[in-house]
């Protein structure tokens, strides 16, 4: 696994999200690969059940949002993505992300981590404890 596979594949999953239907799904993860929104929730799991969440999280192919990734790091198998996305225009919700995607050896991803941070988020007291 190198860096330019990483973003290739990175470019590839949000020209997905922007492509009708989840056909493509089939270039992007194992049959058997698990998707995880957040590093608490159930993963989903199967080629499946993944283009069934994908169904159901984006309002659309047409969906307005703009995505900027950087990788964080590349090692063996895994990558590290951080990713910032803006849906709408005007902007109404905006996330941070990192992503930690885990590929099989045909370069399909086989795992998918998720931790999704947006605003509003921030602790009720500052980290010095004031």
């Amino acid at each position: 696994m190198d860096r330019t596979h990483v973003e290739d594949w990175l470019a590839a999953y949000e020209r997905l999200w922007r492509t009708p239907g989840t056909d493509g799904l089939v270039g992007l993860f194992t049959e058997d690969a698990s998707y995880q929104q957040g590093p608490y929730w159930t993963p989903v799991v199967g080629l499946p059940a993944i283009a069934r969440m994908w169904e159901k999280q984006r309002k659309g192919p047409d969906e307005v949002f703009q995505m900027t990734a950087e990788i964080v790091a590349v090692e063996g198998d895994t990558a590290v993505s951080r990713q910032e996305v803006r849906y709408g225009d005007p902007v109404e919700q905006e996330y941070r992300d990192l992503w930690v995607i885990r590929f099989a050896g045909d370069g399909r991803c086989r795992s998918f981590e998720e931790w999704p941070f947006w605003p509003g988020q921030q602790p009720a007291s500052s980290p010095d404890g004031s």
